[in-house]
């Protein structure tokens, strides 16, 4: 391996290094949603998937606290009639389940992260050329031109985007895992009334939440995801966007200046700007 390819995998490895260590933990949902802001504010409003898995993350994370909930009440009915065990062991079967999902967000926090970063820079085309699939890198190609560019694109070319990787991300990460994790998880109580969610995002009209019929469909599922991006674009992307606030999860300092949390945030989960060329020009800072 030449002088160059090493410099190039360097700036790689120091990329996923740095997107894995913005998605956080399991429970860090909050966090990850301020990365998706980040990743949409940064493409000046054209890659739309951050910000609506930003409102993904958030609901989540409600969501998770009431499944828990459910769940502890349903296993105290065992508590009631002697049986410790098997509550616990119910319990320990919920939380794991829980944290398969929690799992995934962060991982589509990491491959969101570093996809976007990675197809940005000239510098590194011969990774992305072989880490990205060619249609989804064409698409995020066209969204950093038209954000040198000061561009605008218009929602059917954002929609193509989204499409594009929402189709990926599906494919890669969420369907194989959602089909383990649903496979894995033995509570037929709180398996059905997790096949069945109803998605409330924030930005969504009153009384219109994304009813499911089987969560583990992934056709269901990507039809569930483009009806969400058509109605975010119906509310405004201006909307979209301050709706994040309205779930009462994010801290206040991101309120005030996303920008300044996000940046506090990257420094406080270690220097990798520090790194010279040719990885230095996939920071927040302005992309050229």
């Amino acid at each position: 391996m030449n002088c160059a390819s090493t410099d190039i995998e360097n700036a790689v490895a120091a990329l996923r290094q740095e997107a894995t260590s913005l998605a956080g933990g399991l429970g860090d949902l909050a966090q990850r949603a301020s990365v998706y802001h980040h990743l949409y504010q940064h493409s000046e409003a054209n890659h739309c998937f951050p910000l609506l898995a930003a409102h993904g993350a958030l609901w989540a994370s409600g969501y998770f606290r009431s499944g828990m909930r459910v769940g502890s009440i349903l296993a105290w009915a065992h508590a009631a009639a002697g049986n410790q065990r098997r509550r616990r062991e119910l319990m320990q079967r919920l939380t794991r389940f829980a944290n398969d999902f929690r799992d995934i967000n962060r991982r589509v926090c990491v491959e969101t992260y570093f996809i976007y970063h990675l197809s940005s820079s000239d510098s590194l085309l011969p990774a992305a050329e072989r880490l990205i699939p060619s249609d989804l890198l064409s698409q995020m190609a066209r969204c950093h031109a038209a954000r040198r560019a000061g561009r605008t694109l218009s929602d059917r070319e954002r929609r193509s985007l989204f499409e594009a990787f929402f189709l990926w991300e599906q494919a890669t990460i969420v369907g194989p895992a959602v089909e383990k994790a649903f496979a894995e998880f033995d509570w037929p109580a709180i398996k059905a009334m997790a096949l069945r969610p109803r998605i409330s995002f924030a930005y969504l009209p009153r009384p219109t939440p994304l009813v499911f019929s089987s969560f583990s469909d992934t056709a269901e599922r990507i039809e569930k995801g483009l009806q969400a991006f058509d109605l975010a674009a119906s509310a405004g992307w201006d909307k979209v966007d301050r709706d994040l606030r309205n779930y009462g999860i994010l801290p206040s300092d991101f309120s005030v200046d996303p920008n300044q949390y996000f940046a506090n945030l990257l420094g406080s989960l270690g220097a990798y700007g520090a790194l010279e060329s040719p990885s230095r020009d996939l920071r927040n800072a302005p992309l050229q």
